[in-house]
């Protein structure tokens, strides 16, 4: 059974997730498995294809970032559906990995994938180092910061962290961070 799986990062890549069930429709995929979600965080449609294929099933992805988001991801991934006795093939690059020559050209664009991404994060790097020398890089606004005042008076209430965090719209870390500072610099050492 030909199994298709489908990955945008965001909602507003409507285009191509319908691009993708489109493609993996012409392919002959029998049972599509969609989501939108980033390739980062959990991604349940994927767990769903893999614990789904079966012996003698290949699954297909139109593009391998779809797949992986790292070569070791994607050994992770190609190990589990190899241990099912299933194959992975991915379209655009007409790879299947139910030959030997369709595993070691996998390795090797793997490989040169993820060198390339270490590259655009060293050149990323030092682009950030060059801006701060120069004094034009400031960075990100600490925003949770800046609602130090709101914390303070929320927690002096008897707020939970918890609710101060969902109720400012911050983490849990930054309210505590907050907490923390006001404490240690003597301003409100009742607060904990």
């Amino acid at each position: 059974m030909l199994v298709g799986y489908a990955r945008t990062s965001s909602l507003e890549q409507e285009a191509g997730l319908e691009a993708q069930l489109r493609d993996l429709a012409l392919l002959g995929c029998e049972k599509v498995f969609q989501e939108q979600v980033s390739a980062v965080g959990s991604r349940p449609e994927l767990e769903a294809a893999i614990e789904f294929c079966r012996e003698g099933d290949t699954l297909i992805v139109t593009k391998l970032d779809r797949l992986a988001r790292s070569v070791r991801h994607m050994w992770e991934v190609l190990d589990r559906v190899r241990l099912k006795g299933a194959a992975v093939r991915i379209e655009n690059l007409g790879i299947n990995t139910s030959t030997p020559t369709g595993k070691l050209m996998l390795n090797i664009l793997g490989g040169v994938a993820e060198f390339e991404r270490e590259m655009m994060l060293e050149r990323q790097r030092e682009g950030i180092a060059k801006a701060k020398a120069e004094g034009r890089y400031k960075g990100r606004k600490p925003t949770a910061r800046a609602r130090t005042g709101e914390v303070l008076a929320m927690r002096a209430q008897g707020q939970s962290m918890s609710s101060i965090a969902r109720a400012l719209g911050i983490g849990k870390g930054s309210v505590v961070r907050a907490i923390h500072q006001a404490v240690r610099g003597g301003q409100h050492p009742t607060l904990l």
